[in-house]
C-alpha cells in the first residue's frame, strides 16, 4: 500500500539507494544526502561500505571527515589522501584514526602525498597495520627512517613506494627497505638527500630495481 504524499526515490530499496550514492563524486553532497533521513543516511554507508577507491584528491579534509569516512568504506583497497590546494588538514592524528579502520589490512594502495603535516608518528601507526600494501606515496612528508623500517617489516609485498624530497630518509632506510621488501620494482628518491654513490648499493642488492631520481 503506498504512502500518501511519500516520493518516489523514497519507495527504493535500500540496495538500489546505495547504489545511487555510490555514483556520487562530491563527499558534501553525500553529507547532505544523509542528513535528509535515517534510510537515505543507511544507503549512504552502503554505498561507501561498497567502494574499493576512495580519493580526496581537490576536497579540503580534516582528520575527523577523513576517518569517519574510511571507517565506513569496509571494502576499500585504495585510499588517496593527496594535499589539497585549499590546504589539506589531514595530520598524524588523523591517520592514527584511520589505522584502526577495519579496511586498512586490506589496503593495497595509499597515498599521502604533500601532506606536511605527516611525520613518522602517523605514518608508523598507519603502515604497522597495512600487510597488503603494494603501492606507497609518501611524497613531501616529513618522514625519517623510522617509517621507512616499519614499512621494511610491515609491507612484503610493496613493489613501488615514492619518497619525492623526504628529505629526512637516509641510505640506511632504503638498504632496509630493499632487503626486506623482496618484490619491491621501483623507488622515487628525487629531492632526497641521499647520494647518490650510495644509492648503487640498493642496485647490488636488487638488479632489476628502480630508482628514479
Amino acid at each position: 500500500m503506498e504512502v500518501e504524499g511519500e516520493a518516489e526515490i523514497d519507495r527504493l530499496p535500500i540496495d538500489l539507494l546505495a547504489h545511487i550514492f555510490s555514483l556520487f563524486t562530491s563527499f558534501t553532497d553525500m553529507a547532505q544526502a544523509s542528513s535528509v533521513c535515517k534510510k537515505w543516511k543507511q544507503g549512504v554507508k552502503e554505498s561507501l561500505a561498497r567502494r574499493q577507491n576512495l580519493s580526496f584528491a581537490g576536497w579540503k579534509m580534516d582528520d575527523d571527515s577523513t576517518a569517519r569516512l574510511v571507517w565506513h568504506a569496509y571494502n576499500l583497497k585504495k585510499l588517496d589522501i593527496p594535499r589539497s590546494r585549499w590546504g589539506c588538514q589531514i595530520t598524524d592524528a588523523g591517520l592514527c584514526r584511520i589505522s584502526f579502520a577495519k579496511c586498512v589490512s586490506n589496503l593495497t594502495s595509499i597515498s599521502l602525498w604533500g601532506l606536511t603535516g605527516i611525520t613518522d608518528e602517523g605514518v608508523v601507526q598507519l603502515i604497522s597495520r597495512t600487510t597488503s600494501l603494494k603501492h606507497l606515496n609518501v611524497g613531501g612528508t616529513f618522514i625519517t627512517d623510522e617509517s621507512l623500517f616499519v614499512i621494511a617489516n610491515s609491507c612484503p609485498n610493496l613493489e613501488t613506494i615514492v619518497l619525492w624530497s623526504c628529505r629526512h630518509v637516509t641510505d640506511s632506510g632504503l638498504i632496509a627497505l630493499v632487503e626486506k621488501c623482496l618484490k619491491i620494482k621501483s623507488i622515487n628518491v628525487w629531492g632526497t638527500r641521499v647520494p647518490v654513490d650510495s644509492l648503487a648499493n640498493l642496485l647490488i642488492l636488487n638488479p632489476s630495481l628502480q630508482i628514479k631520481l
